[in-house]
C-alpha cells in the first residue's frame, strides 16, 4: 500500500497545533503538528471506534 499525506482538521485554519491523520500500509497514524515525529498507529476499526465515542462525549470528562 501507499503513504497519503497528512492531513487536518479544517477547523484548525493555519494554526500548527492540531492533530493530523493519515492512512499508511493499511493503518491509520496521527500525530500533533508540533510535534511531528511522534506517530500513533492503529487500525481503521479502531480509529473508527474512536471517532465514534469522541462524537459521542464518551472523552470529554478528559478535557
Amino acid at each position: 500500500m501507499f503513504n497519503t499525506d497528512w492531513q487536518k482538521s479544517s477547523y484548525s485554519a493555519a494554526h500548527n497545533d492540531c492533530v493530523e491523520v493519515r492512512t499508511a500500509n493499511g493503518l491509520v497514524e496521527l500525530r500533533e503538528s508540533d510535534t511531528g515525529d511522534i506517530i500513533v498507529r492503529t487500525t481503521p476499526t479502531k480509529f473508527a471506534k474512536f471517532l465514534q465515542g469522541a462524537k459521542a462525549g464518551e472523552f470529554d470528562h478528559h478535557a
